[in-house]
């Protein structure tokens, strides 16, 4: 069947005007992204906080990112960071590590190193591989969590074999001030790594 984003839209429609929260959030990505409708970000958050309003993880997030980026929505860190929580208390992977980096930044929340580290920490047992750099950097720089060059380098080598640039870059210089014996226990920590699995609630679709 061909791709037919008019008629995705107006199907879309039809279920979001009966308030089902997964339609209202693809509704939005309709709109934020003009696809089978004219694109327009202020319509998009509207179903996304329809969406959010009903506890929807993927609306959730995507709201976040609207007030993040100040787009369709006056940009607001405090609304990001909220709609972010909201988000990531449900196990939304994007979302831990977008609240980890607010923590870690103090946007839109007190700064906080030990809870940037929490989050980091959730998205990192999901496997996603941004947040497992982030956690490596906290205990290689003992920032929230005590310095570890050996778990930081557990999270930086999870993160190079995903392709992640900076864990790929930083690691030689993290194995120039552990000995043999760390380097190994690392590695080793690295193959025992199980990611931990979450149940889908649907996807996040902008990012």
């Amino acid at each position: 069947m061909a791709v037919d984003f008019a008629e995705a839209a107006k199907w879309y429609r039809k279920a979001a005007e009966q308030n089902l929260a997964q339609a209202q959030s693809n509704l939005g990505v309709s709109y934020e992204k003009g696809q089978g409708v004219m694109q327009d970000s202020a319509e998009a958050v509207k179903w996304y906080r329809m969406a959010a309003e009903q506890n929807y993880a993927p609306a959730q997030f995507n709201l976040a990112v609207s007030y993040d980026n100040g787009r369709g929505v006056a940009q607001d860190e405090v609304e990001a960071a909220k709609w972010y929580g909201k988000a990531a208390d449900q196990n939304d992977a994007d979302a831990q590590y977008n609240l980890g980096n607010c923590y870690y930044g103090g946007q839109g929340v007190t700064k906080d190193y030990a809870e940037a580290a929490k989050w980091f920490r959730k998205a990192a047992e999901q496997n996603y591989a941004s947040a497992q750099y982030n956690l490596g950097t906290a205990y290689a720089n003992g920032q929230g969590v005590a310095m570890d060059l050996v778990v930081a380098h557990k999270w930086w080598l999870l993160a190079a074999a995903q392709g992640n640039e900076n864990a790929k870059r930083n690691l030689p210089h993290l194995e120039n001030d552990m000995n043999r014996e760390q380097i190994a226990e690392g590695q080793k920590l690295a193959r025992e790594f199980k990611p931990r699995k979450i149940p889908e609630s649907g996807a996040s679709v902008s990012h």
